[in-house]
């Protein structure tokens, strides 16, 4: 079932233009060559409520030698990583059937490109912005391609120095297309002393533009805590299950908790949304408040005439009479009628 409104980047609601965070479930490589995963990882992430899904688009060919060699050897049934990317390979009518998926779910369809060839089939699909990956930030070819397109670009920071960025940033604002930079470090999983939130601040101060985070914790946590922050864009990478098999997960958090981290960001964003003013919230609160606060009342009959004496006195539910704090306005003066025990003194009742 698709959801109501389905996310675009030209919508004023758009989080490139002041909208809420853009929620993104990242696959990458965890469907492990199948089709048939690839579209439940879709299924999957739409039903958790994020707002967009992310894959990467290999072409072995295009990007990698024979011998390229491993990060980490987890594959035994691949004799090389170009192996690898050949097997993660998916066609183009493929591709399409994955993007048809997707926006029928109402998400938003990205896929970083690791090639011009991957991004030339991107563009004939009609993906509606750019994720660049971290391992791609300068590279010449495809940055001018991808920004002669005029879409938005999500940039991903995790293995560039500040320097890099700049280069980046000032290639992209050349062509004046909108921008997101990400947060992001290259660390499988990511430690929280590496998460790097501190950037973000200095992200939005050097470059003036929206600023996300790309988390590899395998945990919820940078994520909410981003999300305090005003974020516009938050990537997350997701596994069905953490029995699942490849690279990324450790990384990853479950599709369950990515419902949770949607579910913990939207609440996040409506606190943010709505500040409080604690003397308005008092006024608006004073009938409850009167539930759980005292009044003066009788310890005892008293007879009208009595002057009242601390030991004639006590402090009762509801806060609806004399308040506790002025019992002194009460005693050493005298009652002008009956009070029965355990009833309130009122400024009527004496003189």
């Amino acid at each position: 079932m698709a959801r109501e409104r389905t996310a675009n980047f030209t919508d004023p609601a758009s989080p490139l233009y002041g909208g809420p965070c853009l929620i993104i479930g990242e696959v990458a490589q965890a469907h492990d060559g199948s089709l048939g995963f690839a579209h439940a990882y879709i299924d999957a992430i739409a039903d958790a409520g994020a707002d967009a899904v992310k894959f990467q688009t290999h072409i072995a060919a295009a990007e990698s030698t024979p011998q390229e060699p491993w990060r980490v050897r987890f594959s035994t049934q691949d004799a090389s990583r170009y192996d690898y990317w050949k097997r993660m390979e998916f066609t183009e009518a493929q591709w399409r059937e994955l993007k048809d998926h997707a926006e029928k779910r109402g998400l938003l369809f990205f896929s970083s490109p690791f090639s011009l060839e991957a991004v030339e089939m991107l563009l004939r699909l009609g993906v509606g912005a750019w994720k660049i990956a971290s391992g791609e930030v300068g590279r010449t070819a495809t940055f001018e391609r991808m920004a002669a397109s005029g879409l938005p670009f999500y940039l991903s920071t995790g293995m560039s120095s500040l320097d890099d960025i700049d280069a980046a940033v000032g290639m992209i604002r050349s062509r004046n297309i909108p921008l997101v930079i990400m947060q992001c470090t290259t660390a499988y999983p990511c430690p929280p002393e590496r998460v790097g939130l501190n950037l973000l601040g200095l992200f939005r101060e050097l470059y003036g533009c929206g600023v996300g985070l790309s988390d590899h914790s395998g945990t919820v946590f940078p994520g909410l805590a981003a999300a305090t922050l005003g974020i516009a864009a938050l990537e997350v990478h997701v596994t069905l299950s953490r029995e699942m098999f490849g690279p990324d997960v450790p990384a990853s958090i479950t599709s369950a908790e990515l419902k949770e981290l949607v579910r913990g960001v939207r609440f996040i964003e409506a606190m943010r949304a709505h500040p409080v003013d604690k003397n308005a919230l008092a006024k608006e609160l004073a009938p409850v408040r009167n539930l759980f606060t005292r009044s003066v009342v009788a310890r005892r009959d008293l007879q009208a005439g009595t002057v009242v004496t601390a030991a004639m006195i006590a402090f009762k539910k509801p806060g609806t009479g004399i308040p506790e704090g002025k019992a002194g306005n009460v005693l050493g003066r005298k009652l002008t009628r009956d009070i029965p025990a355990d009833t309130m003194i009122l400024e009527e009742d004496l003189e």
